[in-house]
């Protein structure tokens, strides 16, 4: 396994992402769990990443169970992060920070990130002084490296790495059907990473699970291309060693919610190989083939539905999941499903434009306009 060229204590460039654990019957599925994060720390890796917020705190408690109570500290890393919903004032940091500690089953962080960082939150966190309160915990020795998650465009990206050039490391959402998407700049922020010196760390590499669930031109172009490479990649290998092959990035975060998905990860980045030409080649075909379906490029972050932003009940990920399911492959038993998840929740029509879900959406989708399509698609409205 190649030496990461940026942080030597990470293992390799690949990360287990904590947020889509596998789950049964409301719970994470410990026993599954654990046979994914064993494979993970035997195949030699030790990135582990989470939030307090992830899975309604459950991640957490799950990694305690799983990994930091069964694993000496030197095995692994873990990440943590400042979630801006969690603190109102200065004096709130330093608790919840502690809560985050114990609810993992540590001492310290080895990396520990502001959350989200947009234009807005930005704000928030300077007028708390987050940023200095996390440098302080460095210093006490309870964080190793200080850096951000990021979800807004370069231009912000680049003031707040002025303001802050203490800032070890930025987490962006990297994926090569974002490179160029005028609404998440991953390119340029990407760039403006480089211009500062800041490695990199990827969110969202297979979008979600849309770069594994390919339209079928795009699966026809990676399936012609594994024939004339001789070979059998999966979607999943070809989204993330697309994203690994960048040179500033330090470090691949897959968010992965079964033993099949890790041992598939695992297998084509244990003994990394760069993208090659051709496989570029056939990638440019499955953007142009998403390009013609004008999809919802949702990710299922479910931030939008969390902490009661939806004050109807509107269940937005799936909703968009199942609008993008019946636009994409012609599934019109997508209705069926819609009909049965609106008898539990707010149908797409109930929205009355309040705007909580847009406030906090990663990737700065118009939704009350998007669920007027979804209502037009299912409900006629």
């Amino acid at each position: 396994m190649e030496s990461n060229p940026f942080f030597p204590e990470i293992h390799g460039r690949f990360a287990f992402g904590c947020m889509r654990l596998p789950m049964k019957e409301g719970e994470v599925d410990i026993p599954e769990f654990q046979k994914m994060a064993d494979a993970f720390i035997e195949a030699g890796f030790n990135y582990f990443d989470t939030a307090h917020g992830y899975l309604d705190g459950k991640s957490e408690t799950a990694i305690k169970q799983v990994v930091t109570s069964r694993y000496p500290r030197s095995s692994y890393l873990l990440t943590n992060k400042l979630s801006g919903s969690y603190f109102n004032c200065e004096a709130d940091i330093r608790p919840y920070f502690q809560t985050m500690l114990d609810a993992c089953g540590v001492e310290y962080f080895d990396f520990f990130l502001m959350h989200a960082m947009n234009a807005q939150s930005f704000e928030k966190y300077k007028a708390c002084r987050a940023f200095e309160i996390a440098f302080e915990l460095k210093q006490e020795g309870k964080i190793r490296h200080v850096g951000m998650s990021f979800h807004d465009k370069a231009a912000v990206l680049d003031r707040i790495l002025t303001e802050y050039p203490q800032i070890e490391v930025v987490q962006i959402q990297f994926n090569y059907l974002d490179y160029d998407d005028v609404s998440i700049e991953s390119r340029k922020c990407y760039e403006v990473c480089k211009k500062h010196g800041k490695p990199i760390l990827v969110m969202e590499p297979v979008k979600g699970g849309r770069l594994v669930n390919l339209p079928p031109e795009g699966m026809d172009a990676l399936a012609r291309c594994n024939e004339e490479l001789g070979v059998n990649r999966s979607p999943a290998s070809y989204a993330i060693r697309f994203v690994a092959s960048f040179p500033e990035i330090a470090c691949v975060l897959s968010g992965m919610s079964n033993y099949e998905q890790m041992a598939d990860n695992l297998s084509f980045m244990k003994d990394f190989q760069p993208i090659s030409n051709r496989e570029r080649q056939a990638i440019g075909e499955v953007v142009e083939a998403f390009d013609k379906l004008h999809l919802i490029t949702c990710t299922k972050c479910r931030y939008c539905v969390e902490e009661n932003h939806c004050p109807m009940g509107i269940e937005i990920p799936r909703v968009f999941a199942l609008y993008n399911a019946k636009k994409a492959f012609n599934e019109y038993n997508q209705v069926r499903y819609y009909e049965a998840l609106i008898e539990q929740s707010g149908a797409a029509s109930s929205c009355i434009g309040c705007g909580g879900c847009e406030a906090v959406c990663p990737q700065h989708l118009p939704i009350r306009e998007l669920l007027v399509d979804v209502a037009r698609e299912f409900e006629g409205k």
